[in-house]
């Protein structure tokens, strides 16, 4: 068996069923490739639903994770070189690719027969803002085996215009710092300032603004779904409504229907019991002819001794 390709399996299916499935292949593993693979394989852990919605995002948009990454590169590059222009420019652009991502894993998820709530979408979109801070949670998310939110960096802080405003001024001093010091642009070599080439970070920017507009585009697109996916809702509720308004109706018709069949039956019940009053009340009336004809009879009929 190829055990890529069994991982993989494992982690585009939903969680609800990775641990059977984990077994399974490991004694499949086990059989096929001996112990070390199975051990690989055993010692897989079942992701959280936004890992798997980011995984499922990773998988099936290839081109848009790689240009999100890009991206990544870009902020982390400005970042580390303080560039506070970049930085502003790049920060609106994080957000709107985020919640364009964040918003095609759910949809992605809800097209797999699982869709995710509210909060998970949420905790993707911390999943992609750990990716564009860290290279080890970009190298994790573009494998699409990822389990569980990364961590932050904690010297990549949200990017917002206070906080680039205040890193540049922070930049400016500690500059001023060094050169009274001595220490002059070798001392901001050491500190990484100015180590990404300006071709290369150009590049890069350039990239993560066409990722950016590729993200707006999709974001555009998801939006005019979701008002389609509102106005079909509104109108499954109104036909809901009036599907609930004509069995009420119905509801009501069939009461008076099973009303009339009981007031039908009652007067079946009532002529069957005066008809069987009636017949009784006949054969009373015919025995009483029959002994009134009897007694009539006998009198006229001459009795023996009579006189004629």
């Amino acid at each position: 068996m190829d055990v890529d390709e069994v991982i993989d399996a494992l982690y585009a299916a939903h969680p609800s069923g990775f641990t059977a499935a984990r077994a399974e292949a490991a004694a499949r593993a086990k059989k096929e490739d001996g112990p070390e693979a199975a051990r690989r394989i055993t010692a897989l852990r079942r992701p959280t639903l936004a890992a798997w919605a980011s995984n499922l995002l990773v998988r099936s948009q290839p081109e848009e994770a790689e240009q999100f990454l890009q991206l990544a590169q870009a902020l982390r590059s400005a970042h580390h070189a303080l560039d506070g222009e970049r930085l502003r420019a790049l920060s609106h652009q994080q957000h709107v690719v985020i919640g364009a991502l964040a918003r095609e894993a759910g949809r992605l998820a809800a097209e797999a027969g699982s869709p995710i709530s509210e909060p998970v979408v949420r905790e993707v979109e911390r999943i992609l803002y750990a990716v564009l801070a860290g290279p080890e949670a970009s190298a994790e998310w573009a494998s699409g085996r990822l389990v569980r939110t990364p961590e932050p960096e904690p010297e990549f802080p949200a990017v917002d215009p206070d906080a680039v405003r205040a890193a540049a001024g922070r930049r400016q001093d500690a500059d001023g710092a060094d050169a009274d010091a001595g220490g002059g642009a070798g001392a901001r070599a050491d500190t990484g300032v100015g180590a990404t080439p300006d071709a290369d970070r150009e590049g890069l920017l350039e990239a993560a603004r066409a990722a950016a507009e590729d993200a707006e585009r999709l974001a555009s697109a998801r939006e005019e779904e979701l008002r389609e996916a509102d106005e079909a809702r509104r109108r499954a509720v109104a036909s809901a409504a009036d599907a609930d308004a004509e069995a009420a109706r119905l509801g009501r018709e069939a009461e008076r229907a099973r009303d009339e069949r009981d007031r039908a039956y009652t007067a079946v019940t009532g002529a069957e019991a005066r008809h069987r009053e009636a017949g009784r009340a006949a054969k009373e009336a015919r025995d009483a002819a029959t002994a009134a004809q009897d007694r009539l009879r006998a009198l006229r009929t001459p009795r023996q001794g009579d006189p004629d």
